[in-house]
């Protein structure tokens, strides 16, 4: 017995040690290579790969994954038409005789469209609150419904955006920053900022009715819908995450890149014509995007809009974008903006 118990951990650091060096033999044994190397990649283009067996293992078959989705290969030849925009491990698993292997490659890539540029003609000025700290912005029935943050002022209006007036208030628990919002199958979705927990309403009663928490998704910044009813989340990264308007679970997400370069913290979110309409927190401007691949197709230029609005201290960034249906039209506000602008987009 005592012989058992001084060889057992001997024998123990050995097998340990000999399945590490196994999963390193593993690792090592193939190895993928681009023959068509780029520092980025588009859409349009496709990778000539070769898969490099270092020990001639005798191979089964092979599967190639551009990140978790599995891609098809013809000849040696990954078309990446119709693929999302972003940084991406491109990787192969092969299969041998009931052992699996992996070999991958990190690419980037980006938009094949140049984005169009945008300004703007102001239509129709409104009056907004001036107390109002803008995060959220949308129509429903021709009433504009909005979400206000900061701790112990966080709230969920129903205003009349034509006069200003807020005709139903709910505020937030002191503990609560509250962020974007959607309105879906009469229900309104609002996000809070750090406290990883979303508020559902009753739209017509707008009394709290549950709430959901998030996933992968960092933190809470805009929420929009498309027809289909799936609704977009920003998390104040270069992310849009998909999420299941049951139960609100993320399914997915695209990256946001113009043809040169990624977008960084994406913020109030708008569905407009197909498109998702994101503002560029602190950037005075909003992109267009295609909700397919995260292109940026356009992006409108408001930077002076802000000079627009009555200016004081506790004046911040634009951050409210509201469509209500009319073609080329946006209602847009700012945090403690006091007024709301109905604009018309403009190519330049």
């Amino acid at each position: 017995m005592k012989f058992y118990n001084v060889l057992a951990p001997t024998l123990l650091v050995l097998l340990m040690a000999g399945c590490g060096n196994n999963s390193e033999e593993k690792k090592d044994s193939f190895s993928l290579e681009i023959n068509n190397p780029k520092k980025t990649y588009t859409p349009e283009d496709a990778l000539n790969v070769s898969l490099i067996n270092k020990k001639n293992i005798e191979i089964d078959s092979v599967v190639y994954f551009l990140n978790k989705d599995r891609i098809d290969i013809s000849g040696n030849t990954i078309s990446l038409s119709g693929k999302k925009l972003g940084e991406k491990t491109l990787s192969a698993k092969i299969y041998s005789d009931g052992e699996e292997f992996e070999a991958s490659k990190n690419i980037t890539i980006l938009s094949s469209v140049k984005p169009k540029l945008y300004t703007y003609k102001v239509l129709e000025t409104y009056p907004h609150d001036i107390k109002a700290y803008t995060q959220g912005l949308e129509f429903e029935n021709d009433t504009l419904y909005e979400s206000t943050g900061q701790y112990k002022e966080s709230s969920l209006r129903k205003t009349d955006y034509k006069t200003g007036e807020v005709l139903q208030k709910v505020a937030l628990a002191d503990t609560y920053f509250a962020e974007g919002l959607t309105i879906l199958n009469n229900k309104i979705y609002q996000l809070t900022w750090r406290e990883n927990t979303g508020f559902i309403y009753n739209l017509k009663t707008m009394e709290q009715t549950g709430t959901f928490v998030y996933g992968n998704s960092r933190e809470g910044w805009g929420l929009c819908h498309d027809a289909e009813k799936n609704i977009y989340k920003s998390d104040g990264t270069d992310r849009i995450w998909t999420l299941n308007s049951n139960t609100l679970a993320e399914k997915d997400y695209i990256e946001i890149f113009t043809n040169t370069s990624k977008i960084s913290s994406v913020n109030e979110l708008e569905w407009v014509d197909g498109k998702i309409y994101a503002n560029v927190y602190q950037q005075g401007s909003i992109a267009i995007i295609d909700p397919s691949n995260g292109a940026v197709e356009g992006v409108i230029d408001l930077t002076d809009l802000k000079d627009k609005v009555t200016q004081h201290p506790g004046l911040d960034v634009l951050n409210g974008i509201a469509y209500n249906g009319e073609p080329n039209i946006l209602y847009i506000t700012g945090k403690n903006w006091d007024k709301l602008f109905k604009i018309e987009i403009v190519l330049k």
